[in-house]
């Protein structure tokens, strides 16, 4: 099948590539030369593992080519739409330039029987609104929300944990459903969940599901701060809950709390769109969540005060993580970076690294120090704060690291190191919720 995919950022590129590699003829469409010119040589303008390695396989075959012509969509029989829906400025509500932009300049090159599919989080009443527009071209709108997680995107794209299909009511709907049967054809073959709703429906699961793990992870967060004021330990707490089968381990890590581009702003375009339907008080609860969520960094800068004898003026901090999370080049929302720039800003001296995330870091504060391993961060340093739960960071070795410190203290931002290893080498151990 000929497919296009207009909007070639994080979700576009990888959707692109990976229904190439699923064997259909793909053209990729954004407005951004410098980007187009970059996948079109088989190389992602952003780091995704794997995704590189997609990009030269599905470029070589002939099957993937990218584009800043809107023309050389004509032909394609579905259409991915796949752009982003920042927070607006100033405002909870999402930002839904981009989206009316991507379907108003769609519009012009659509035939009767092809089908729109869009892909982007938006809140719900927005298909239901571009519905309206298509609908004199003959061509069908149906809403299939992605759910990628940065780090897993090939992944979670070539073999999804579930498919949802919004699609209209009637035949139309049924000769949607079809069409996108045959996209989907290798995840289906591999028994993939289906489901099959409303319009309604398909744009909430997105936008309820981060919500449902962001309060996961403030409410473990919120059992931090009682444990600190009693003496419990969080970790311990997490696993003994965690046994329990109506509520699972997963997403009850203790620590410095979520960042990233989708879940903090995907509850606040949450919350902002249930007080526009007079529904606000339904969600009201999600505020707190992210109150936790933000609180979370203004207390990793007092512990970080407290190991330094209260005062982090003149102190070297090294910070070991950039990224919002492990695996991704991402630093939109970082709540390492977050804390970093407010020790800096109290006049600490700040060094970060991150393997993978320093150039985007820098982008955004330039006035903090980098480095580029965590040695030369750690260097001279009077307490270590492990941000981001990069896998080289998790296995440092605590010896190894002493020889280049000023002070040994290590912070533990994500609560995965091991207590018991890093105290038996003379360090100062402290993390979020622990003893």
């Amino acid at each position: 099948m000929r497919i296009s995919v207009i909007g070639c950022g994080y979700l576009g590129a990888v959707h692109a590539a990976a229904m190439a590699k699923l064997g259909h003829d793909v053209v990729g469409l954004d407005i951004d030369e410098a980007k187009v010119a970059e996948l079109a040589a088989g190389r992602a303008p952003f780091y995704e593992p794997g995704l590189p390695e997609l990009l030269t396989e599905t470029v070589a075959t002939g099957r993937l080519r990218f584009t800043t012509d809107p023309a050389e969509v004509v032909g394609a029989r579905v259409h991915f739409v796949c752009v982003g829906t920042p927070q607006k400025r100033g405002e909870f509500a999402a930002d839904l330039t981009y989206v009316d932009a991507a379907f108003a300049g769609l519009l012009p090159y659509l035939t009767a029987g092809d089908i729109v599919a869009g892909k982007s989080t938006v809140p719900v009443g927005t298909a239901e609104r571009l519905a309206l527009d298509l609908a004199p071209t003959g061509a069908t709108l149906v809403w299939n929300p992605e759910f990628l997680r940065e780090g897993f995107a090939v992944k979670d794209t070539l073999h999804p944990d579930r498919l949802v299909y919004g699609v209209p009511a009637g035949k139309p709907g049924e000769d949607a459903k079809a069409v996108l049967d045959e996209v989907y054809a290798v995840p289906l073959s591999e028994n993939t969940p289906l489901v099959v709703t409303d319009y309604a429906t398909a744009q909430l699961v997105k936008v309820a599901a981060n919500s449902f793990l962001a309060t996961k992870i403030s409410f473990i967060n919120a059992m931090a701060e009682l444990c600190e004021a009693t003496g419990a330990d969080v970790t311990g707490l997490a696993d003994a809950i965690g046994y329990d089968a109506r509520i699972g381990r997963k997403f009850l890590n203790a620590g410095l709390g979520f960042g990233g581009g989708c879940l903090p702003k995907d509850i606040r375009a949450f919350m902002a769109r249930a007080g526009e339907l007079g529904v606000d008080q339904a969600l009201s609860f999600l505020r707190e969540v992210d109150s936790i969520n933000m609180r979370r960094r203004v207390r990793m800068v007092d512990l970080v005060r407290e190991v330094c004898h209260g005062s982090i003026v003149g102190r070297r901090i090294a910070v070991l993580g950039a990224a919002f999370k492990p695996n991704s080049d991402d630093v939109r929302d970082s709540p390492a970076l977050s804390v970093a720039a407010q020790m800096q800003l109290q006049g600490a001296h700040v060094v970060v690294t991150d393997p993978q995330a320093i150039n985007n870091a820098r982008k955004r504060w330039p006035d903090l120090t980098f480095a580029d391993t965590a040695e030369e961060a750690a260097t001279g340093a009077d307490a270590v704060l492990l941000a981001t739960e990069w896998a080289e960071y998790r296995d440092l070795d605590p010896e190894k690291l002493a020889l280049v410190v000023n002070e040994k203290r290590i912070l533990d931002g994500r609560n995965v190191l091991d207590p018991a290893a890093w105290r038996a080498a003379g360090w100062t151990y402290r993390a979020l919720g622990r003893r």
